[in-house]
Order: C-alpha cells, then structure tokens, then sequence
C-alpha cells in the first residue's frame, strides 16, 4: 500500500459520516493486547490491556450519561498520565462528549480561563489537584460544574463525586452505541495565548487519521515495536500522539507518572525494552549533559523529537550514544505533525543539517514570500505554510468563537493556512525553521505566550509595565525572562523580583516563571505604542552569547 492510498483508507474510517469511537479506538483491538503501561511513582510497571479499557471506559460512559452528559458536550480532565486518565478520556469519547486536557502545572487562573472558554461542567480531577477548583477570585463558582475526584476520592469535600464509586455502581449496559461524524468535535485543546487569551482548538474525529499517519510514517511505530512518547497528554503532542494515535492503531504507549529524571529515562527504557522514543530535544539535552550515561544493551531503533527545532549537535550525540540519530519533526497545536524527517522506509530520507524535514504524505507545506502569496525561491526566506490544495489531512477550519483569529489563519482564497513561523526550503522540499511568530516561546518543548505572564505581571499594583521573552538556554532551548517597568513609588530590589516569580507561579503556572527579571525606565516601543520584544529578546541574546 503507498502512503497515498493509507491516507485514502484512514480518511475513510475516521471522516466517515458516522464513526463509533468506543469501536475504532478500543473494541476491534485484540482484547488481550496492551493499550499501555503505566509507570507508577514508585516505579513498577501496570498493563492496561484493551479488554480491560473497553470494560472501564464503558463503565465511564456510563457514569458520564447518567450525569445528564450528552454528545458534544465538554468534559475537562485534570489529571497526570494514570489509568484512571486514559479510562475517563475513552469514556468521554465513548460517550460522544468532547474531552478538555487541563495542564497539572497550571494555576487557578490558566484553568478558569480555560474551563470558562470551553463551558465544561464535569471536571475530573486526580486528588493532589482538586484544591486547584476551590472558587476564587481567579476561578468563578459555577453551580452547575460538578468534580469528579479520581481514585478512591482522597481529596474530595462536599459535594464532590468519588471516580471509584460511580464506576463500581455503573452498569456498563445503559449506554447505547454513540456515534460521530468526522467533523463532530472530539477534543478542545487551547493554545498557548500567544497574541491573547488562549484560543480553543475544536479538534474533529478526522483528525485520529493524521495523527496515525503520524505514528506511521513520521515515526515508523510498528506492532513489533516498544513506543515511548514522553509528551504530557495535557498538551497536543502527549494528547494527540501518546493517546490518540496509539488508540487509534492499536498500539502500545508508557505513561510515565512518575517525575522526569536522566536516571528514571535510562531505567524504563532498559527495564521495558523502549525500541521507539519520541519526547521535546529538552529530555534528550538533559540525558546528554546527565551524569548517567546510557545503560549499555538498550535497543532504541527509532527516536524522533518535537516541540522546539532540535540543535544538531544533539542529533549527532544520539547517534554516537545511543546509536540512532534523532529525527526533527514539525507541527501544531492546529496542525498536528506534518512535516517530517520520516522514519518510516517508504519516505526515509537522508537527515539534512538543519532541517525540519518534509512534508509528511496527506500533506503539503512551502514557503511563501513575505508580503505576497507567491512561492519563495530555494533559499529564500519566507512564510512557512501549508497548501490546503494538496492536504487532505488537514483537519483545522478555525478557533472555537474567534472568527477574526481564524481569519488570520487562512488565505482569502483559501489555498494557504498561514502557520506563522518563518522558514525557508531548499530544491528538494526540506523545510527549516528560521523563526517562530507572534513572540512565541519554547522551553522544554512547550510554547509559551508572553501575554499570559505579562497579564500576571502587571496585575501587581507595583508594575506599571512588562515584556516577557525568551532567552537563549543550553538546556532548555529557551527561558523566560521579564523585563519590568515599575510604577511610581514602587523601588527595584531581590525581595520585589522574587515575589513576582512567585506570583507567576501561583497565578499561571509554576513552569512559567521569569527566571530573571529585570527592572527597566522603559520599554522599547513601535510609534504605534506596541512593545517590540525582539528588542529586548536580541539584547539579552547577545549578552548571554558572551563569554
């Protein structure tokens, strides 16, 4: 079968007019194959296999329904990689709702916002998160919001509902079959807020046939093979390529809860024979720079990397330690991956210095010039974009209510969807990343809009003004730093810069934090009044590049 007739027969599972998702994602796997391994905190290892998923999750459906839950309704998940995690997201699927992954490290503020913007009223919550969804003033009450408290509901106050005891008494056979078309809403997953608050990304069923193109060809995931995607399925990689499209193939996935350590890495993937990693280049800059080095008798064959553009002398490191390169991959929120240093030997190709690599089957990507829409010459740098003509896969139409965002995205003859990265491409297709849009952020594989922290920030009365940016970081590809311009009377001092990282921490998330703040007279502005960040982002660039 070519990738063009796999793309075909995908599309025609998954945007049919009527798909089961109980069926697609769970049932028609063999019952006794392992759905995934969960790596408990003390590190001993849990099978789910898929007859034990079809069994929870539609005890979960279940429970769902009878809570007045019906299809196309949203139901939020603050929860960390558990079995518990993947029983309530195929209960939700099965029961034709829409899932809402909430991040664990965000503060109150980041999930109001994010529950307010999808009007999810069932929030499962994993216990050492529930205090996050006490009302406040960052999270409004909501009467009709009702919190499921997962495992044996440590944790729960009154009022809340306990997963264990709704799944105990549920019968599984209350449920009828719920299915969905291929543009029904599966997912809302917002975006990192880089030009505002985060906007919802309605993700449809059609979507599970990219995301297995994915898993297939970009990262060559085979029955024969021990995948590992580290991602946190709160974001899209974990979600769409650590649950969705291992569910979707019917292949096995490790859901590592434990914290993320060099010497935890190296001991899954030797103790659980790991043939196929993917995780952000900061995993595999940390496993570089770690003490530990690689356990001798590891069988990595595949490992592939996404999230922020890989350094080069990282993938040399993979194949001098670890005996494999690592292959760069590109995507988004709204994308998915889609393009690609494919592993998979119908579309393998040598790995170019630099390069994002191409685009993947049932895609189409180039470069445009900077102010029209015309093809830019090899070399040239440009527009980064996806040609709607030539990518069925596509599966993004537009932002949940923000029908002017949306409009940004695409051409107005709607051939091109504007990614908003530059790039350039050279005579053979390879892309390679030159630089990201609307300030962006990447650290550690995550995009980080400054606006959120900027609006913590200046939310202190002593903060007349700030500008955050990302700083160049060995490890982490990228820092956030601040750059703050106080109010009248306000004094700069260690004390006053420590308790706004602080204050990062307790209002978005504690990843978020401005490593180092620094207080300015001003901020440098266009005569429109804007902030120019690439200013401030240049200046500390150069400044860390010295020795």
């Amino acid at each position: 079968m070519t990738p063009d007739q796999r793309v075909a027969e995908l599309l025609e599972t998954f945007n049919a007019a009527e798909v089961d998702l109980g069926r697609e994602l769970c049932d028609r796997h063999p019952a006794d194959a392992v759905g995934f391994t969960v790596v408990q905190p003390d590190l001993t290892f849990l099978d789910l296999t898929y007859g034990e998923l079809a069994e929870s999750s539609r005890r979960m459906a279940a429970v769902l329904v009878a809570q007045g839950v019906r299809p196309g309704d949203r139901v939020a998940t603050l929860m960390g990689k558990s079995a518990d995690f993947v029983t309530t997201v195929l209960g939700i699927w099965r029961a034709g709702a829409v899932h809402v992954p909430l991040f664990t490290a965000f503060a109150p503020p980041a999930i109001g916002l994010r529950l307010a913007g999808s009007e999810a009223r069932i929030v499962v919550v994993e216990p050492g998160q529930r205090s996050k969804l006490e009302p406040s003033e960052d999270l409004a009450a909501d009467p009709e919001r009702r919190l499921i408290v997962a495992g044996t509901g440590e944790g729960a106050t009154e009022g809340d509902l306990v997963l264990s005891e709704l799944l105990a008494a549920a019968d599984q056979a209350d449920i009828p079959v719920v299915k969905r078309s291929g543009s029904d809403e599966m997912v809302r997953l917002f975006t990192s807020g880089t030009t505002g608050t985060p906007k919802g990304v309605p993700i449809p069923v059609k979507a599970l046939a990219a995301f297995s193109i994915y898993l297939e060809y970009g990262l060559d995931v085979t029955p024969d093979d021990v995948y590992w995607n580290a991602a946190d399925p709160g974001w899209a990689y974990g979600l769409y390529y650590g649950i969705a499209g291992p569910l979707a193939l019917g292949r096995r996935n490790i859901l590592l809860q434990a914290g993320f350590s060099p010497e935890t890495t190296w001991k899954v993937i030797q103790e659980l024979g790991v043939t196929n990693l993917a995780a952000a280049p900061t995993v595999f800059r940390s496993l570089r720079a770690a003490e530990t080095p690689a356990p001798a008798g590891i069988s990595l064959r595949r490992i592939s990397s996404a999230g922020e553009p890989l350094n080069p002398d990282v993938v040399q490191w993979g194949a001098d330690a670890l005996g494999c390169e690592i292959h760069d991959t590109y995507g988004q929120t709204e994308l998915g991956m889609s393009i690609v240093n494919g592993w998979h030997p119908d579309i393998a190709a040598e790995v170019r210095h630099g390069s994002m690599g191409r685009a993947m089957p049932g895609w189409a990507a180039t470069v445009l010039k900077d102010e029209v829409d015309e093809i830019a010459a090899p070399h040239e740098l440009g527009r980064v974009v996806i040609d709607l003509e030539g990518s069925p896969l596509m599966w993004f139409t537009g932002y949940a209510d923000a029908p002017e965002k949306t409009r940004e995205r695409f051409s107005d003859d709607g051939r091109w969807y504007y990614t908003g990265d530059a790039g350039q491409r050279d005579e053979d297709g390879f892309l390679y990343f030159s630089a990201r849009d609307d300030d962006v952020i990447i650290m550690a594989g995550y995009r980080i809009g400054p606006f959120e922290v900027e609006s913590v920030l200046v939310g202190d009365p002593r903060v007349a003004e700030s500008a955050v940016v990302g700083v160049p970081d060995a490890l982490r590809g990228e820092v956030v730093e601040a750059f703050v311009v106080l109010a009248p009377g306000a004094e700069a001092s260690a004390e006053l810069a420590e308790e706004l990282k602080q204050r990062v921490k307790s209002k978005l998330a504690a990843h978020l934090y401005p490593r180092q703040i620094h207080f300015v007279a001003a901020l440098p502005k266009t005569p429109s009044g804007k902030i120019q960040r690439f200013e401030l982002r240049r200046e500390r660039a150069a400044e860390v590049a010295q020795p």
